[in-house]
């Protein structure tokens, strides 16, 4: 239950995080290009960079810290940003096959599946 805690309080700080930078944004911004989510997620990848660096591959000790801001905050703010912690991940252990199918397959499935909704819906 303590875990759940910690992802739901993280994911909801995040949530509110991302709100506030499509606001401001939005604010200064007004072209067509999707800056606010594009800044969303260059600064949820920088983020998540950040924590994974400072908590370290000892999961065990930082495993609270790890679902409050990681699983939590970041998957709140974007879940861009752990697409591309894993694929950092897939780099670093020379699993290139994997991580090329993994990026091509989440772009071409997320957009057919994005397709997929808006179809059923009309």
């Amino acid at each position: 239950m303590k875990q759940l805690l910690l992802v739901g309080f993280g994911g909801g700080l995040g949530s509110i995080f991302r709100y506030l930078t499509s606001i401001l944004t939005a604010k200064y911004y007004t072209n067509t290009f999707p800056l606010a989510t594009f800044i969303t997620n260059v600064l949820g990848c920088f983020i998540i960079g950040l924590l994974i660096g400072s908590f370290g591959q000892n999961i065990s000790s930082n495993q609270n810290l790890r679902l409050l801001f990681i699983t939590g905050f970041c998957g709140g703010y974007t879940t861009f940003s752990t697409f591309a912690a894993e694929n950092i991940s897939l780099l670093q252990n020379n699993n290139y096959l994997t991580l090329i199918a993994y990026t091509l397959a989440s772009i071409v499935v997320g957009f057919l599946a994005v397709g997929l909704g808006l179809v059923i819906t009309k």
